[in-house]
């Protein structure tokens, strides 16, 4: 059985006699635990605890486990005496997951921050899949939207990402850019295939855009971007990558109902620990010379 985080949750509940308790005791929110003993007692298919309103109490099948628990848990103890300081080390994955569109302005951050440290193999994770910190499969999140709800994460705010509509000069040349909302008849767009897209500008081009004028629609924001770079219509672009490109004009300067919040994201068990904490502050560092406007 391969549950030693949920038995050594157990181990704490009994020794404390709480859930709080347990919790301070492994440095965990108290969610965490509960979960862990639901877990345990689900794979052992016996109930372990006998709950009441003065918290946790060990049944004859939880004494057992906890008696082997207990030992465990002391040669553990003394494995991390001999092993004190290599937690501070860094060494192995800094795993960092975010949506596309923040690439181009992570990606050096993350060169940057290899560079200090030579013993890290860094990894960035993108896509529209939610990658679970507490599952372990990253250590540090950038998500975009609406505000993420796991119990188990340590969230803060990281300002805003904005953008704004780009065509290429090509297709200025050609068709002329629109003076506003009102002037779009006679030209075409570039923009989500997907019907469900939930980014703001997606919503507002839906709203305001007729979709036999998007012309050209993509899965993904790059090949978006790439569409507007090669002339194929107008399209919302972050300003990052607008303003950085003398081929493109700006259109429709940006605006804040086009951009989202974006939210830093670490799992409270690995938010203290010295990449997590030497990563963010890294990267909140760099976001300070990231467009805003």
């Amino acid at each position: 059985m391969n549950s030693w985080d949920e038995i050594r949750t157990a181990y704490q509940v009994a020794k404390h006699g709480t859930v709080s308790g347990a919790a301070t005791a492994l440095g965990v929110h108290h969610a965490t635990v509960i979960r862990h003993i639901d877990a345990l007692e689900g794979q052992l298919g016996v109930k372990l605890f006998q709950r009441h309103a003065r918290g946790y109490t060990p049944t004859e099948a939880g004494q057992d486990l906890l008696q082997v628990a207990g030992t465990t848990d002391d040669q553990f103890t003394q494995m991390v005496g001999r092993l004190k300081g290599k937690g501070d080390a860094m060494v192995g994955d800094l795993i960092v997951t975010t949506i596309n569109e923040l690439t181009p302005l992570i990606s050096p951050v993350l060169v940057a921050f290899r560079a200090k440290h030579p013993g890290l193999t860094v990894r960035l994770l993108t896509g529209e899949r939610l990658f679970r910190l507490e599952y372990g499969e990253a250590h540090v999140a950038i998500r975009a939207g609406s505000v993420p709800q796991e119990p188990d994460n340590v969230v803060q705010s990281f300002g805003r990402i904005y953008g704004a509509y780009y065509a290429s000069k090509t297709y200025v040349r050609h068709h002329g850019i629109p003076r506003d909302e009102t002037d779009i008849a006679k030209h075409v767009f570039v923009g989500h295939d997907s019907d469900a897209a939930r980014a703001p500008f997606d919503v507002w081009m839906r709203t305001n855009i007729p979709r036999e004028q998007v012309i050209f629609r993509a899965a993904e924001q790059n090949t978006i971007k790439v569409a507007v770079k090669g002339g194929a219509g107008i399209g919302y672009l972050p300003l990052y990558e607008g303003q950085a490109d003398p081929d493109l004009r700006e259109v429709w300067p940006a605006r804040e109902e086009w951009s989202a919040p974006l939210w830093l994201v670490t799992h409270v068990d690995l938010h203290r620990t010295a990449k997590v904490q030497r990563f963010t502050e890294q990267l909140k560092k760099a976001a300070r010379d990231w467009p805003t406007s």
